[in-house]
C-alpha cells in the first residue's frame, strides 16, 4: 500500500495515519480574461480538533473563507484522485461545490482539461524525488498538474465568477505539520503559453538537525527542467525583502534567476501538529521574472508570469542565512 501510495501523490495518504495528520489539496483557477481568481482548498486535519474543511481565497480582493465539516462528512476513493467533503466534490476531472453556511455561501461547478502532472516514475515519484520514499517526513508535496483548461461557473458570496476558457493548477501537501518558514510560488500565466513554473525552499526537519530544501520546476516546451536538493542543485542567492524574492539557482547544466514581486492577499489557515492554527498569507496576484540560460550565461527563456501564487511565511531569516 505504501508504494502504491508514493506512486500516486494525488490520492489520500491517511488512512492508516495516526495524529497529528493534515492532508488538503491546492485547486487554483484563473478566469480566461484574468478578472476573476480564486483558490479552494478541500482537506482534512487529525488530531485535537479534527475535521474536515473547504478553505477558499479570492484572488482578486484577498477575502477567504473556511468552511468546516464533521469528520464523517470527509471521503476519499482511496487509490483513485476522487474526495468528497460534505456536498462537494474533487477529482482530476472537476470540482463541484455547494456550500451555504451562515459564514458564506460557494455553488458551482467547473471542469478540468487534461492535467499536466510533475513526472512520477519509481526512483523520483513526483516532485519530491527520493524524499517521497523517506518515512515520517514532516510535510510531503505534490504537482497534480502544472496547467490545464477550465470550463464552467462559481458563484462566491453572491459573486458570479465564469472560468471558461481560463488556467487551473493543482497540488497538495500532507503530513504532521507545515514547515518551521518557507516561501512557495507559482504562475502558469506567461506569453510564452507553454511555461509554467512551481517551485518552494523551506526548513526540512532531518536527524535531529534541519536543512533547506528546495524543488523547483520549470515547464517550457514539453521539457521540464528541475532544479531541486535531491538532484544536487544549488542555491546561489535568495534575498527576501517586504517587496521582493529574488532567487538563483543553478543544476549541472543551466541557471534559473528569479524575481518575484509581493503583492496584497488574504490570511489561509495551515496545520500544526495540534491544529490548524498557522496563519499564512497568501496573495494569488504576485507577478515572478524568469530567466533560464545555460552557465555559459546564454538565455534559453526569459518571462514574466502573472496572476501567481506567493507565499513568504516564517522565520524567514533561516533561509536566507547559509544554515538552516
Amino acid at each position: 500500500m505504501q508504494i502504491r501510495a508514493g506512486l500516486n501523490p494525488s490520492t489520500y495518504h491517511g488512512t492508516h495515519q495516526k495524529p497529528p495528520f493534515f492532508e488538503g489539496w491546492y485547486f487554483k483557477m484563473v478566469s480566461a480574461d484574468e478578472k476573476h481568481k480564486i483558490a479552494i482548498i478541500p482537506g482534512i486535519i487529525l488530531g485535537k480538533d479534527a475535521h474536515a474543511f473547504v478553505q477558499v481565497i479570492d484572488g482578486s480582493d484577498g477575502r477567504t473563507e473556511y468552511f468546516t465539516f464533521p469528520l464523517d462528512q470527509f471521503q476519499a476513493d482511496y487509490p483513485y484522485f476522487r474526495l468528497v467533503v460534505g456536498a462537494n466534490q474533487f477529482d482530476s476531472s472537476h470540482l463541484v461545490v455547494n456550500i451555504k453556511q451562515p459564514e458564506g455561501q460557494l455553488v458551482g461547478e467547473v471542469s478540468f482539461g487534461s492535467l499536466n502532472p510533475w513526472p512520477v516514475t519509481l526512483l523520483s515519484p513526483g516532485v519530491m524525488g527520493w524524499f517521497a520514499w523517506v518515512p515520517k517526513m514532516e510535510c510531503y508535496h505534490g504537482v497534480l498538474s502544472f496547467d490545464h483548461s477550465l470550463q464552467g461557473k462559481l458563484t462566491l458570496n453572491g459573486k458570479e465568477m465564469d472560468f471558461s476558457g481560463g488556467r487551473g493548477y493543482i497540488e497538495k501537501d500532507w503530513g504532521k505539520s507545515f514547515p518551521a518558514a518557507w516561501v512557495w510560488f507559482q504562475s502558469n500565466h506567461f506569453k510564452n503559453a507553454s511555461a509554467c513554473i512551481t517551485g518552494s525552499v523551506a526548513i526540512i526537519p532531518w536527524l535531529g538537525s534541519s536543512f533547506k530544501g528546495f524543488i523547483v520546476g520549470l515547464w517550457l516546451d514539453g521539457e521540464l527542467h528541475r532544479f531541486t536538493t535531491y538532484r544536487n542543485s544549488k542555491i546561489e542567492s535568495l534575498q527576501i525583502s517586504d517587496d521582493h524574492v529574488v532567487w538563483v539557482l543553478r543544476n549541472r547544466t543551466h541557471r534559473l534567476r528569479l524575481n518575484a514581486r509581493r503583492a496584497q492577499g488574504g490570511l489561509l489557515r495551515g496545520p500544526t501538529p495540534l491544529d490548524m492554527g498557522t496563519r499564512v498569507m497568501e496573495t494569488l496576484s504576485a507577478s515572478i521574472d524568469v530567466r533560464l540560460e545555460t552557465l555559459k550565461g546564454a538565455v534559453l527563456f526569459e518571462g514574466t508570469g502573472q496572476n501567481a501564487g506567493l507565499e513568504v511565511v516564517g522565520d524567514i531569516q533561516r533561509l536566507i542565512t547559509k544554515k538552516a
